[in-house]
């Protein structure tokens, strides 16, 4: 047997680390690929489900939408707007029917000093609370002060507000001549 050995040449390198490391490289790297698929293949399943229940929201939201949009329609016909403003009317007649009138009256009695009267009262209701434009003839301006005064420390009234004062109109006769003053007024009165 011949055995052939060139001793002028330097020995081949050993490739078993280096192969070995690389092969622990590709498993390694082989397994997180795997694991990175899975997980972005879930991802995307799960997407898949947040993007079918959106796309039934943005049907639903649009459908609403169209409802909203007929309805607007109508409701800005004439005469829809006619039924609005009927029923506005009823309620104002309702709301003023519902007014405690006896109540004021005795409260304004309680608050009058001599010489002012009631020309006027109108009363509104806001959202449970009644305001009140009064209007009142004084004869003199100590007694317009001291109604103003009781109102403001009476507790059915609030936020009394003078709204003008002029000369009081002499034509109409029935009309008291001791008026020397007419005052208007708004205020909140407590109802309950």
């Amino acid at each position: 047997m011949k055995l052939r050995l060139n001793l002028s040449a330097t020995p081949p390198p050993n490739q078993r680390p280096f192969l070995l490391g690389a092969f622990l490289i590709g498993a390694v790297s082989i397994a997180l690929l795997v694991i990175l698929s899975h997980a972005a293949f879930q991802a995307w399943g799960a997407s898949s489900a947040l993007r079918a229940n959106t796309a039934h929201w943005q049907q639903q939201i649009a459908a609403e939408r169209a409802k909203q949009a007929s309805l607007a329609a109508y409701f800005d016909s004439p005469a829809a707007k006619q039924v609005l403003s009927r029923s506005e009317f009823l309620n104002s007649l309702i709301g003023q029917r519902s007014f405690p009138w006896t109540k004021i009256f005795v409260d304004l009695e309680k608050t009058l000093p001599p010489g002012v009267r009631i020309i006027s009262i109108s009363p509104t209701l806001d959202k449970g609370r009644a305001k009140v434009k009064l209007t009142f003839g004084a004869a003199t301006n100590d007694g317009k002060i001291k109604f103003l005064r009781a109102l403001e420390q009476s507790n059915a009234f609030s936020d009394v507000e003078v709204a003008g004062e002029k000369p009081a109109n002499k034509q109409n006769e029935r009309q008291a001549s001791s008026d020397r003053v007419e005052v208007e007024l708004t205020a909140w009165y407590a109802t309950i």
